[in-house]
């Protein structure tokens, strides 16, 4: 285990040529979105340069920017450390998610053809394999591409740019309860299909208004560690 808790082999080292800044930013961030690093984990310039194979300098460029957006905190005479993220913050974020995602699954029910309905199904195949398997990485990168989906078919492109940018805190928020929530988020998701493939659109927004308030109350109420 290396010194900064991320498992032996879990980085791979990043391929030159290309804008190393943008390329290690991206790194770091699903990192810390998967929670390989950990709330409140320090992170160690030298290390992280080490286990990313390039200079300090990137790293941090990388971490200032990630400080900007909110998920490093740059500490005076102490460096720099994953974002810890409040209840009110994640009530927020998880807040306005559902107000985006009931409108996509709306706009899905009015919209969605038959391969977008069959693509749903083969995703939530999909999710419903990694629980049985108990993936949680799995999982939640289903989870994620269900979503997304709902939101391409809603076919609004202001709305897909508004999702795209709270997707990755949605995911950071979502994988620590992805076990807590289990075959219940599948189960949720499948209701959802069915409601968008008789183009009931009435009944999508409210199964997808209860679907996202589920995952809100299962944030606040996990097990803390």
């Amino acid at each position: 285990m290396l010194s900064t808790g991320l498992p032996q082999g879990a980085v791979p080292r990043l391929e030159r040529p290309g804008p190393l800044r943008d390329r290690v930013y991206e790194a770091l961030l699903e990192l810390i979105t998967t929670r390989a690093l950990q709330p409140g984990q320090h992170l160690v310039e030298s290390e992280l340069a080490g286990h990313l194979g390039v200079s300090r300098q990137p790293v941090r460029e990388a971490l200032q920017r990630l400080n900007t957006e909110g998920w490093v905190d740059l500490r005076p005479a102490q460096g720099a450390f994953v974002h810890e993220p409040t209840e009110e913050e994640a009530d927020q974020l998880l807040t306005v998610r559902t107000l985006l995602e009931a409108e996509a699954a709306r706009l899905a029910a009015a919209n969605a053809d038959a391969a977008g309905i069959k693509a749903l199904e083969a995703l939530c195949e999909e999710g419903e394999k990694a629980v049985a398997a108990d993936d949680v990485d799995g999982a939640v990168a289903m989870n994620a591409r269900f979503h997304a989906k709902i939101m391409e078919l809603a076919g609004n492109a202001v709305l897909a740019e508004l999702a795209a940018q709270v997707d990755r805190r949605v995911r950071w928020y979502y994988t620590p309860v992805a076990r807590q929530r289990g075959q219940q988020s599948w189960i949720e998701h499948r209701d959802l299909i069915a409601a968008v493939t008789a183009r009931d659109e009435q009944r999508a927004t409210q199964l997808m208004r209860e679907h996202t308030e589920h995952t809100r109350r299962s944030y606040h109420e996990r097990p803390r560690s």
